[in-house]
């Protein structure tokens, strides 16, 4: 046994040393799907299974990267150039600095557990269901590796493809195919400015590489115009207010599976946008803009936290959730220092798992009694004391509780914010208390008081499919929140670079 341990981390250092490394982390997934096109759809049981080894071959290739990770400032990692389209000098170009490779991971972490989810929850066309998650996790690990704009815009617009089709094909009511077009009309009109932008800045510098654009300095004019269109796109996607129209009824409408990974990791494509390119490429707009991003984010956290608490629809109310959270982590990007940037990504990987969990224990929910709708539960600590147990842990992780990952972020982005604008500070503050206040009411309604026993009928507790799906995600949400430095050691050394560049450039 030991001899094969030996074996296997040699491998894996071999493969860390070698310079296409990233290379087979991005291909494990789109592998995964050439298989299952050669696997009858009646054999079920075999195409989950070659689904679920493909997306832990790419987590554990993920995972590797991340323990031999040396955080350098401003050096990108396991560069992979190939020249793609080179009467246009646009070259496929993939990369990864420490803020990447966070995204990598949540990437790569929740893919298997949405496969898992899938074992109780998709019945029907299996195949191809498990086809177009692989496929989107390719797609989201390119868009998170790409060191080039119109790479990663190429990479942006297509997570859309797949979502879609998984909320119009998968999606559990009768407005599903009018979410899936909503969010589908919603994103891409929002990244079509981010289209216009990409080629402007072509025709102006004759590249779309970032690393070369990161030294090009453009007009304070045409920085406010191409910023305003990065603006549009990632505050669709992220979403903020008045852009998050779609995303409360594309999560009610779509599959646990889908739910999972569209607030976990698509949702983050946004932030991410901003964090990579519409701020360090635009440091004047980004600052000139600062107040109104102040605002837009105040209002959202103010305006969701009160419209959950009015929802009736258990995903409803975890949606506006995440928008309310959306408004921290965009103060704490625009607080222009590095408390409140590392905040805002340690908030974004939190809130990744965190809202994750809380659509997956709707899911169980669902899975058993067929419906969303709060006024039917009640009482169900009697029935499902472990599901009350782990969903307890995540409602007191969802409100920033001591000891939780969203806590480190939030007090992060506080902390940064307050050395910007301590009124900004405190208002954010009042939404604390805010999320306190949905997160335990909504739990106090579904697990405490009498049960709705003319509803509901008693059912089992946790499979042990669902708790372990449930204790994995709880483990790095706990860790983060007792012990961030490994975390913030990932990618602390890429955010203070970008903060002494934006500072530079000013």
């Amino acid at each position: 046994m030991i001899d094969y341990t030996v074996a296997f981390i040699q491998l894996a250092l071999s493969l860390v040393k070698h310079t296409e490394i990233l290379f087979y982390l991005i291909v494990s997934p789109l592998a995964g799907c050439l298989v299952l096109l050669f696997i009858p759809r009646s054999h079920e049981r075999s195409l989950r299974y070659v689904a679920l080894a493909f997306s832990l071959a790419s987590f554990l290739c993920s995972l590797i990267i991340w323990l031999l990770f040396t955080p350098i400032s401003g050096a990108t990692h396991f560069l992979y150039i190939l020249n793609w389209i080179e009467f246009i000098n646009v070259d496929y170009t993939l990369g990864m600095d420490g803020v990447s490779l966070s995204f990598v991971l949540l990437t790569t972490f929740l893919t298997p557990l949405c496969l898992l989810l899938s074992w109780g929850s998709v019945h029907s066309y299996v195949k191809e269901y498990l086809l177009l998650f692989l496929l989107l996790e390719s797609i989201l690990l390119h868009a998170f590796c790409a060191l080039d704009v119109l790479l990663f815009y190429i990479f942006f617009e297509s997570v859309l493809i797949p979502i879609f089709i998984i909320i119009g094909v998968w999606g559990s009511r009768q407005r599903k195919i009018r979410a899936a077009l909503q969010f589908f009309l919603y994103t891409l009109v929002g990244s079509l400015l981010i289209l216009l932008a990409i080629l402007s800045i072509y025709y102006e510098t004759g590249s779309t590489n970032i690393l070369i654009l990161s030294n090009f300095q453009f007009g304070e004019n045409q920085q406010f115009w191409l910023w305003l269109a990065f603006f549009v796109g990632f505050a669709v996607k992220i979403p903020m207010v008045p852009f998050h129209i779609w995303l409360p009824e594309a999560h009610a409408e779509a599959p646990t599976g889908g739910s999972v990974i569209l607030a976990g990791v698509l949702l983050k494509l946004g932030g991410y946008g901003f964090l990579r390119f519409a701020i360090p490429l635009f440091p004047h707009a980004s600052v000139y803009f600062s107040p109104l991003v102040y605002v837009i984010s105040i209002v959202a956290i103010i305006y969701a936290s009160l419209t959950a608490l009015r929802q009736v629809d258990l995903k409803k109310i975890i949606a506006y959730s995440s928008v309310a959270h959306i408004g921290y982590v965009t103060i704490g990007l625009f607080s222009f220092n590095t408390q409140g940037n590392e905040g805002s990504i340690i908030l974004i990987l939190g809130h990744g798992l965190v809202s994750s969990a809380l659509f997956f224990c709707v899911g169980i929910l669902y899975d058993r009694h067929q419906t969303r709708i709060l006024k039917y539960y009640g009482g169900l600590v009697q029935t499902m004391p472990l599901f009350c147990s782990l969903y307890f842990c995540f409602t007191i992780a969802n409100a920033g509780f001591p000891g939780t990952s969203n806590f480190v972020g939030e007090m992060l982005v506080l902390t940064g914010v307050f050395q910007v604008n301590t009124t900004v500070a405190f208002i954010s503050a009042i939404g604390l208390v805010l999320g306190i206040a949905y997160s335990l009411w909504l739990y106090n309604r579904v697990c405490f008081g009498s049960s709705r026993s003319h509803y509901i009928q008693a059912t089992q507790d946790l499979s042990r499919r669902e708790f372990l799906i449930l204790a994995l995600l709880a483990v790095p949400i706990i860790w983060m929140g007792i012990y961030p430095s490994p975390f913030l050691d990932t990618f602390h050394a890429s955010v203070e670079h970008m903060i002494k560049h934006i500072i530079k450039l000013l």
